[in-house]
């Protein structure tokens, strides 16, 4: 119940990560493109000394590509011993959820429901609860069937 989450709009949808994934949000600098990847890797990213993966969720869930000059955040988080940036439309809050997580209810994109844990709402607006690692789990399933 005490929970913290990071609210925010990834592919155009609101969402909430538990904040225990989310090591920082920051703003894109430079973002190098690597050859032969998916489209859901934009490309690699200095922060602090250390190389990000940058993922295009945009790319991985709608299947096209963030516009460069769209690229303005990130959420920095370290899965599997390995740095990743999410791309964010936009950040809103860090809060508790009163409420804690709610179990999916009504019609989802299906698009979605790979990434989609359930339900958590704030101030009366509902945002999916996503784990970043299921993004990273699914783009490896990706770049492997390509």
């Amino acid at each position: 119940m005490n929970q913290l989450y990071l609210l925010a709009r990834l592919a155009g949808t609101r969402v909430a990560v538990a904040t225990r994934e989310v090591e920082a949000v920051v703003k894109l600098a430079d973002i190098s493109p690597v050859p032969g990847m998916g489209a859901h890797v934009a490309g690699l990213s200095a922060l602090r000394s250390r190389v990000l993966t940058i993922i295009d969720v945009a790319a991985l869930i709608l299947g096209r590509r963030t516009p460069a000059e769209d690229r303005g955040h990130a959420i920095i988080a370290d899965i599997s011993g390995h740095s990743y940036g999410l791309m964010v439309d936009a950040v809103y809050d860090i809060c508790q959820v009163p409420e804690g997580e709610l179990p999916l209810r009504g019609q989802l994109d299906p698009a979605w429901l790979p990434y989609a844990g359930g339900i958590v709402e704030h101030e009366g607006q509902p945002y999916l609860l996503v784990s970043l690692s299921s993004f990273i789990e699914a783009g490896a399933l990706v770049q492997a069937a390509a």
